[in-house]
């Protein structure tokens, strides 16, 4: 009996041997990079375990303006230290006179470190390059001087550049072939997320350094580089947006208060967005809230800037000869307006003063002869439809601009037989929707004689070394466009609303360069109180006679009794001519 259970107790032990002899070698040789449930990589984390890392960058691919200048990141030159420094006899005098800190704050540092750090923390030093070099070529193990990356709170452009997540769900989702770490980041909105597949991370950049259990060198004190295995990456994504216009305009849009709204600035020659300002501002700890929406590609109403599209038919079916008049004292039903009692006005003047009236009585009279016309203008203006630029790259469609919204003139085709209805429409309000960047490229394309663009926010896409991956040529926008006898006569009109003493734009006389452009204030149906909501708009271009920019400036649900959008559209003017007068002279 007694040697029974020995011969039992000795198979279960080599069973039990055997089983975790098995387990070790799966662990080993079999699941060394994706390791339970979890898909843990056993190798990274041994490495991890023994290594002192200092992240320099993690692979994703960034974003600059136009001029070359990173916009969600800042490159800055560092002073990297190891914690081994301090088992160490180094020359400790020399990096402290080369960077003007005393030697007692360098060793404080480093006796508090467990792990390799940026000296300064959260403010670190920014070093030069003569300082660099200084330090690089006193090749000390565990000093260095190298460009870190920094990721701010709030970025230019934030809402255009977008967002990242590291969801699993979502990284299997939309790469079931690719296996990605669970630390790298997707785009999830925004640029980000438009050219994700570009932007995807090709491995860290990183410095490494061997450590044994007291933390003390493990194979002497050399510190490894790791970088991307291709040297190609990261990409660089070359953005449209002025960097430094950018900052301007969103401290402008703040400085004058707007919660709801912002501005769009476009290059009219190469149909690019040099700025885009979007509030609320986006909040990196509630990437998906309120501020994650981009209000200049979301589609509101636009009130009496869409005048200009009923002007530009009025012209076509000749329904505005230069010597009649409209009685302008009555709102667009007929009544007596007693809130706008404008007198009586002719055409130009109408526009000029944004005479509801006037618009309301030719709209109806247009719709007898083609129910159609409002939809038909809108699209030769682009404003119903996608603005922003599309096109096939490597076989795939790209649209640049995550999330723009398309805008529409009527919800209800039935509408169009109700005079009523017809009327509301044509001044821009019932059910017409349209985004700031479509008005903003209304505007460009009446600037630049009728012909209609899609508008780019990225110029090109480029490798590590600057060569380029893609690049985004100009494109048209496709279907009917203004006639240039049309386009010359909204641009005359654009024009009077400035120039007429009594034109909704008249305080934009006196600027430094001559502006065109149209005001519109529009209904929302949301009320605070007893106060109506309104969207305040003016959009418009300049120089008139070399017309180079379009802008449009607006906030949304906004009091009756607030201040205009002319002063921040002013602003921006008067910052853009300061810049040309600056680099004229340069």
């Amino acid at each position: 009996m007694k040697k029974k259970r020995m011969r039992l107790l000795a198979l279960f032990l080599t069973t039990f041997m055997l089983m975790l002899i098995g387990r070790l070698a799966y662990i080993q040789l079999v699941s060394t990079e994706s390791f339970s449930k979890h898909d843990v990589n056993l190798i990274e984390a041994s490495v991890n375990q023994r290594s002192q890392i200092l992240k320099i960058d993690d692979g994703r691919g960034k974003f600059y303006d136009r001029n070359g200048e990173p916009l969600a990141h800042e490159e800055i030159p560092t002073l990297v230290l190891f914690p081994f420094l301090n088992k160490m006899t180094w020359p400790i005098d020399e990096i402290a006179s080369i960077i003007g800190r005393s030697e007692a704050e360098l060793k404080r540092a480093i006796e508090q470190a467990d792990e390799p750090f940026v000296f300064g923390g959260d403010e670190p030093i920014e070093l030069t390059p003569s300082q660099s070099k200084a330090i690089n070529q006193l090749k000390i193990p565990g000093v260095f001087a190298v460009n870190e990356k920094l990721y701010h709170d709030q970025t230019p452009a934030a809402q255009l550049i977008g967002t990242t997540n590291i969801s699993d769900a979502e990284k299997k989702k939309r790469y079931p072939d690719m296996n990605l770490s669970p630390e790298t980041k997707i785009g999830n909105t925004g640029l980000q997320r438009t050219f994700d597949e570009f932007l995807l991370s090709a491995g860290e950049s990183k410095l490494v350094f061997h450590v044994d259990a007291s933390g003390g060198p493990m194979f002497g004190v050399d510190v490894k580089y790791v970088e991307p295995a291709n040297p190609l990456y990261p990409v660089k994504v070359v953005t449209t947006i002025d960097k430094e216009i950018q900052e301007k305009a969103e401290k402008l849009v703040d400085d004058r208060g707007i919660k709801k709204g912002g501005l769009v600035l476009i290059d009219i020659e190469k149909s690019e967005i040099v700025a885009m300002v979007s509030r609320p501002a986006l909040n990196i700890k509630d990437p998906n809230g309120e501020g994650a929406v981009n209000m200049m590609l979301t589609q509101k109403t636009p009130g009496s800037v869409f005048k200009t599209v009923t002007a530009a038919a009025a012209i076509d079916y000749e329904a505005a000869s230069p010597t009649r008049t409209f009685n302008c004292n009555l709102t667009i039903d007929g009544k007596t307006d007693k809130q706008r009692e404008l007198g009586i006005l002719n055409f130009e003047n109408s526009f000029a003063q944004s005479c509801n009236r006037t618009f309301a009585e030719l709209s109806q009279e247009i719709a007898e002869k083609d129910p159609d016309f409002l939809d038909k203008y809108a699209k030769m203006l682009g404003l119903v439809g996608e603005t922003g630029w599309q096109g096939d790259v490597y076989h795939t469609e790209v649209t640049q601009l995550h999330h723009e919204q398309t805008g529409k003139v009527w919800h209800d085709d039935d509408l169009k037989k109700d005079p009523k209805m017809i009327a509301k429409t044509a001044i821009g309000q019932q059910d017409v929707q349209t985004t700031p960047l479509a008005i903003a490229n209304m505007m460009a394309t009446i600037a630049r004689g009728g012909k209609k663009e899609q508008v780019k926010a990225v110029s090109k896409v480029e490798f590590n070394n600057s060569t380029t991956v893609v690049d985004f040529p100009n494109q048209s926008i496709g279907g009917e466009t203004l006639s240039p006898y049309t386009t010359m006569k909204m641009q005359h009109l654009l024009r009077k609303v400035v120039t007429e003493e009594k034109g909704t734009g008249a305080s934009l006389r006196d600027l430094p360069v001559e502006v065109a452009g149209k005001s519109g204030t529009a209904q929302t149906n949301i009320k605070k109180g007893e106060l109506n909501k309104l969207n305040k708009w003016f959009a418009g271009y300049f120089p008139y006679k070399d017309p180079k920019y379009a802008l449009v400036t607006v906030s949304f649900e906004t009091k009756e009794n607030s201040s205009s959008m002319t002063p921040l559209f002013s602003d921006i003017v008067k910052v853009l001519y300061s810049k040309n007068q600056d680099n004229s002279e340069n």
